[in-house]
């Protein structure tokens, strides 16, 4: 097998973070991490999801905690009415 070298350029800080996560995930190296990443990446079994985090901003802490338990249950299925039809929906909307 040849091998090459990659060279990705990064600031001295994100090297630092990426060690000690790549560490705390039980590699030896962050250069381990990096070839299993890329291997998965090649069979096209690796997934990548990027999501921006969901920022509360300019609430009251009442109406923060609300929001928080409704995206909980969201996120759980709770508390939610799945209308059966579009007139179900705007009988709802509208009472």
């Amino acid at each position: 097998m040849q091998r090459v070298i990659v060279q990705v350029p990064m600031s001295q800080s994100l090297k630092s973070m990426a060690e000690t996560v790549a560490s705390d995930m039980g590699f030896s190296s962050l250069q381990e991490a990096i070839r299993v990443i890329l291997t998965k990446l090649s069979k096209k079994q690796l997934t990548l999801r990027i999501e921006e985090p969901e920022e509360i901003t300019d609430l009251s802490p009442t109406a923060e905690r609300r929001f928080k338990k409704a995206l909980a249950d969201i996120k759980a299925g709770k508390n939610i009415y799945k209308p059966k039809n579009k007139e179900e929906f705007f009988k709802m909307l509208r009472s």
